[in-house]
């Protein structure tokens, strides 16, 4: 589940780092915290690892034609499309209806979508059961 996310129109550098500042303050630090990212710039830039390296996040990235360690984000995106995209017609929709319609969808994912994986769990259910709090609203 993802526990934070920004967007936009392009990929900046303030979204990215936004997104991981929002990531780091929800959680404790007694927790150990991975962050994933693919190789992008924005996720080797100075400041991402200024931020990773302060909040002692481990720090996840695919070597070069190694996506092992991408596989649980892949598949996350690939319910997103299934379950979002595939079937609905959002070519009239606004980049503002569409951050509405995403902040639905990944709160029905948290909070509402039972996942075999989890014990037939949803995300915030399974969290909670295994004594991770977080304070998670989109």
């Amino acid at each position: 589940m993802p526990v934070s996310w920004t967007i936009g129109t392009s990929p900046t550098t303030e979204l990215t780092n936004t997104m991981l500042k929002k990531a780091v303050a929800r959680f404790g630090n007694e927790e150990r915290r991975i962050i994933h990212s693919d190789r992008g710039s924005y996720y080797r830039w100075s400041e991402w690892i200024e931020i990773t390296k302060k909040a002692a996040l481990t720090r996840s990235m695919s070597k070069k034609g190694c996506s092992l360690d991408n596989s649980t984000c892949e598949g996350f995106f690939g319910r997103v499309k299934n379950e979002m995209f595939y079937d609905h017609d959002r070519q009239a929709v606004s980049l503002t209806e569409f951050k509405e319609i995403l902040n639905e969808y990944l709160n029905w994912y948290a909070h509402k979508r039972i996942q075999v994986s989890l014990g037939d769990l949803n995300p915030m259910e399974y969290r909670k059961l295994n004594g991770v709090q977080i304070d998670w609203q989109a």
